[in-house]
C-alpha cells in the first residue's frame, strides 16, 4: 500500500475506532428561543438554499470525508448517491492521491450521479514547495476540478494536523499568495479541518478572492487525536505527544462562525451532528452547514443508510424552524439565539 492511501486508510480506521472528538459539543451551547405561536404549518416550511449558484434541498454538504484508498470508492459512491438523491452538497478528500498516485477511481465515482454542488478538494501545504517535493501547479489543481466535474474547488487549510503528523508538511510561506494564484483562476473556498477561523484569518483570506469559507471548527473531529493515534501506531514519541497536546486546539465552530463574518458565504461545519445544530449555525450568520464524521458510518453501509439519516436530519431541521416560526431559511436566520458554556465565554472575551 502507497503511504498516501496507508494514511488515509488509517484516517478512517482511527475515526471510527478511536475517541477523537471532544466530549463537550459546543453547538450544544446554542439555545434557540421557542415560539409558541409558530404561524406557519410543520408541512410548509421550505428548507432549501441557494449556495454557490445551486439549489440545495436544505442548508447542508456533506463535507470532505475520503478518497485515495481501496475502500474510498464505496464510501464516495455511496455518498454521491445519497446526495444526488437528497439534493445536498457533496465535497471529497484531499485529492493528493489522486494527482501524485493516479488513483482516481475514487474521485471520478462522483461523475455518475447528479449531486448538485460538488467541491473539490487540496491541501494548501502542496500548493508551496516542501521539503520533499514541489508544488502544485494551478493547472495540476484545475486537474483535480475535472477530475470530480467540481463547481467549486476547496483548499484545505490543515497546519495543525501536519504539525501532529509523521512526516507533515511545515512550509507554510507563501500559502496565502498560492491560494489567491488559485482563486484567480477557478471558484474556490478555503476550508479548515477541525482547528476554526478567526476574524483576523477571515479577513486575509477574503482579500484573495475565495468565495466562501467553511470554517470547520472545534467541536468535531479532531485531527492532531487522528494523528496522535497514528503516530502511537508506528512508535513515533514525538508527534503522539505533539497529537495529545493540541487535541483540543483551535476555535470552536460556533465561535468561528460568528468571527469569520467579513461579507462571504460561511459554511459552518465541525461538530455539526443533528438537524438542530444545523438550524443553530443559520441563526448564527453560517449560510450552509456541514457535515461529515456524523455521516461516515452510514457511508460504509449503503447509500440507503445515507439517504435515512439524511431524512432524519432534515426533519429534524424542519421541526427546530417550526419551533421557532420559521417558514424558510431567511426567516430562520433572523431569528434570536442564546449563548451559554464555553461558547459564550470565549465570544465575550474575543469582543471585550
Amino acid at each position: 500500500m502507497k503511504n498516501i492511501e496507508r494514511r488515509k486508510a488509517d484516517h478512517i480506521r482511527v475515526s471510527l475506532e478511536e475517541n477523537v472528538v471532544q466530549t463537550h459539543n459546543n453547538w450544544d451551547d446554542i439555545k434557540l428561543v421557542h415560539c409558541s405561536l409558530p404561524e406557519v404549518d410543520l408541512d410548509d416550511i421550505d428548507t432549501s438554499i441557494m449556495l454557490f449558484r445551486k439549489r440545495l434541498s436544505m442548508p447542508l454538504i456533506v463535507t470532505a470525508i475520503t478518497g485515495g484508498f481501496k475502500d474510498a470508492e464505496k464510501i464516495n459512491r455511496n455518498l454521491a448517491e445519497a446526495c444526488a438523491d437528497m439534493k445536498v452538497g457533496l465535497g471529497v478528500g484531499s485529492q493528493r492521491a489522486g494527482l501524485e498516485e493516479g488513483d482516481e477511481a475514487s474521485y471520478t465515482v462522483l461523475k455518475e450521479f447528479d449531486v448538485p454542488l460538488r467541491i473539490g478538494n487540496v491541501g494548501a501545504p502542496q500548493l508551496i514547495p516542501q521539503k520533499r517535493r514541489k508544488a502544485f501547479s494551478v493547472d495540476q489543481v484545475k486537474k483535480a476540478m475535472e477530475m470530480v466535474d467540481a463547481d467549486v474547488m476547496a483548499i484545505h487549510l490543515n497546519y495543525l494536523q501536519e504539525a501532529a503528523q509523521p512526516g507533515g508538511d511545515m512550509r507554510a510561506e507563501g500559502v496565502l499568495d498560492a491560494i489567491r494564484d488559485v482563486a484567480r483562476e477557478m471558484p474556490s473556498i478555503v476550508k479548515e479541518t477541525g482547528a476554526g477561523i478567526s476574524r483576523e484569518t477571515a479577513i486575509r483570506l477574503k482579500g484573495t478572492g475565495i468565495i466562501g469559507m467553511d470554517i470547520s471548527g472545534v467541536s468535531g473531529t479532531s485531527f492532531a487525536s487522528v494523528e496522535m493515534h497514528r503516530a502511537k501506531q508506528v512508535g513515533d514519541v514525538r508527534c503522539e505527544a505533539i497529537g495529545r497536546l493540541f487535541s483540543n486546539w483551535g476555535v470552536p465552530a460556533p465561535v468561528s462562525v460568528i468571527e469569520a463574518d467579513v461579507g462571504l458565504p460561511i459554511i459552518a461545519s465541525g461538530g455539526i451532528t443533528n438537524g438542530l445544530h444545523i438550524a443553530s449555525s443559520v441563526v448564527l450568520g453560517a449560510s450552509c452547514a456541514g457535515m461529515a464524521r456524523a455521516i461516515l458510518p452510514a457511508a460504509m453501509r449503503s447509500a440507503e443508510a445515507v439517504k435515512e439519516l439524511l431524512t432524519q436530519i432534515g426533519d429534524e431541521l424542519k421541526v427546530a424552524m417550526f419551533l421557532t416560526g420559521s417558514e424558510d431559511i431567511a426567516a430562520l436566520a433572523s431569528k434570536d439565539c442564546v449563548l451559554t458554556g464555553e461558547t459564550k465565554e470565549w465570544i465575550d472575551q474575543r469582543e471585550g
